[in-house]
């Protein structure tokens, strides 16, 4: 990513701000991470779902993710505190639901069915832990094309398995060619 300066404007220039208080000449970060996982995690997943949120955030990747409690909470705080922006795509109708790292409440009023709006606007998914609300998006993000990395989440065919966020980090550059 050195060379690679593509969307960040260079000095001198003025476009619009976008992630992590970077500058994009397109107004909007290049590339969408969906973070997925259970809203009832252990102490491991919150720890690197929090870790993960930062590395992303450092990185300029928006962050997109259920807006609620555990693993979307813990990669929130994540990303605020890594200087991101995290959006939360709630099951409610209203935004006030997201817990209090979101940057961007979107209320859907959709239930579950949200799981779909996640996967489809991300570039890529990195799922961690989770349960059967993390494994619906991973199908649907599967059935779109999208690539999924599985940080000690499910491990069934087409999705990268890492033990670690800076692997997951690793492989979402790889994937989306950063």
């Amino acid at each position: 990513m050195d060379g690679d300066r593509r969307g960040v404007a260079q000095p001198g220039s003025a476009p619009a701000s976008g992630a992590g208080g970077r500058r994009f000449e397109s107004g909007r970060p290049d590339h969408v991470v969906g973070v997925i996982g259970a809203s009832k995690a252990t102490s491991r997943d919150l720890e690197n779902a929090y870790l993960l949120g930062r590395l992303l955030a450092s990185e300029g990747f928006l962050v997109v993710c259920g807006g609620l409690g555990g693993v979307m909470e813990a990669v929130a705080k994540g990303v605020r505190e890594g200087g991101g922006v995290c959006v939360g795509v709630l099951p409610g109708y209203s935004r006030h639901e997201a817990n209090p790292y979101v940057s961007i409440a979107l209320a859907t009023g959709m239930g579950h069915a949200r799981n779909v709006i996640i996967a489809a606007s991300s570039d890529a998914l990195v799922a961690v832990g989770g349960e059967y609300g993390t494994l619906s998006e991973i199908a649907f993000a599967l059935k779109m094309g999208k690539p999924v990395v599985s940080l000690f989440s499910w491990d069934i065919p087409g999705v990268v398995r890492v033990s670690t966020p800076e692997e997951a980090l690793s492989v979402v550059r790889e994937v989306l060619g950063c």
